[in-house]
């Protein structure tokens, strides 16, 4: 059959590399689910207890979206860890791997022999991201980490308070898992690339804590110990950002502060109040702070008086400000513009329907980046990785499987 004139389907920008992902919950996951879409073939190897994501809601056909939203893509090898044999096997699924990726507590892996010292001995060119809450050297490195101690200790959790007047809350957001997938995300390819030139790969330590003050963009004022003039605004303080109110109740949020210098004048032109752009009240920067509230109360009324959302904007806009409207995720999902962009997309649920969750958001003019696959159940692809890579035969596995050393859990009945 001649194929010369059948177009192809775009190569994915990191096919050919192979992941083994030793992480759970939320922060390896993510950069996994990140390298999955970017093409690599991701391997997770899960202990007998599942990642613990498995078992929250909602859920379906025995998998929870929370689960199937990290790792749809990705193939699943179960492993009891406790087992020499499991272990065995792991170093020779290094063989065949690039990257290995973990975020257990500091000497977890190293006690299972598993350690980069180890490993990078029977592959050299073994690529070995280890994410932790404080990073593998220092005082706090046995400190047990989640998102949100790391978001009280990094100050996030400090300074959304004090911008709520003192009420603290834990923010319902892991930012600091999330944070940290992307910037491991970026450390391991720019490994691989290193790989290139050196032939060698090698380990990357990678702290919540220190990836908190490295994405904080106000870290650089916290440090700073001299005074400012006075007619500037430290920092941009978008906690000072007005929020309004249109006449049918739409809520939006307008970037830009406005006490600042120059963005001042493009708000009171904007609303037709240049009357106040001599009022000796805001005749400069420290003034309109002493006045703020009464300024936000001015725009506040204007847009009290405007239709919606979209005549604010539309309003604003003329002025060179840009406002957002203030919507659920589900609000956001259903636009147009994310139908445009297709911003969501449906994998399947394992049972015959699916199930919606963000697509990959990178749009490549030569590569294809949308997520795919499905989620898989714990252990669910032993004998395919198992086969493929090491060339264990079906009877092989069957009794590793027996023994306890693999670990299976694939509920009867589910569809591919």
């Amino acid at each position: 059959m001649d194929t010369s004139s059948t177009p192809q389907q775009p190569q994915r920008p990191l096919e050919g590399l192979r992941i083994l992902d030793f992480s759970r919950v939320l922060t390896g996951p993510h950069a996994t689910r990140m390298l999955c879409d970017l093409g690599a073939e991701i391997i997770k190897i899960e202990p007998p207890d599942g990642d613990l994501t498995r078992f929250t809601n909602p859920r379906v056909n025995s998998l929870s979206t929370y689960f199937i939203q990290q790792n749809v893509g990705k193939k699943n090898i179960s492993l009891d860890m406790s087992k020499p044999e499991a272990v065995a096997i792991v170093k020779q699924l290094v063989m065949h791997a690039d990257i290995l990726i973990e975020n257990f507590r500091p000497g977890v892996m190293k006690k299972l022999g598993l350690d980069y010292a180890s490993l990078s001995a029977l592959n050299p060119k073994l690529i070995y991201a280890s994410i932790t809450g404080y990073g593998q050297t220092g005082p706090w490195v046995h400190r047990r980490a989640y998102a949100p101690v790391v978001g009280a200790e990094s100050g996030l959790t400090n300074h959304q308070g004090m911008a709520r007047g003192g009420q603290f809350a834990n923010d319902p957001f892991s930012h600091a898992d999330v944070y940290t997938a992307m910037e491991t995300c970026a450390a391991v390819l720019a490994a691989v690339i290193q790989r290139h030139s050196t032939g060698r790969g090698q380990s990357i330590d990678i702290a919540m804590a220190q990836t908190m003050l490295y994405v904080n963009e106000h870290a650089h004022d916290a440090l700073w110990d001299e005074p400012t003039p006075p007619e500037q605004i430290r920092s941009f303080e978008p906690g000072n950002y007005p929020v309004l109110t249109a006449a049918n109740g739409d809520k939006v949020v307008v970037s830009g502060h406005p006490g600042e210098r120059g963005t001042f004048d493009l708000f009171f032109t904007a609303i037709g109040r240049t009357d106040l752009l001599t009022d000796p009240k805001f005749i400069d920067v420290p003034s309109r702070l002493v006045n703020l509230e009464e300024l936000q109360s001015i725009l506040r009324a204007w847009a009290l008086t405007i239709p919606d959302a979209t005549a604010i904007e539309e309003a604003l806009a003329k002025h060179k400000l840009a406002s957002g409207k203030i919507r659920t995720t589900r609000e956001l999902a259903d636009t147009d513009w994310a139908a445009a962009r297709e911003i969501t997309v449906e994998v399947s649920n394992r049972g015959g329907g699916k199930v919606r969750i963000p697509n990959a958001p990178w749009k490549f003019s030569d590569a294809t980046v949308t997520t795919a696959g499905s989620p898989k159940y714990r252990g669910e692809d032993n004998a395919l990785v198992l086969g493929d890579l090491l060339g264990l035969s079906a009877a092989e596995v069957d009794a590793l499987t027996e023994s306890g050393v693999l670990q299976r859990r694939v509920p009867p009945g589910a569809t591919p």
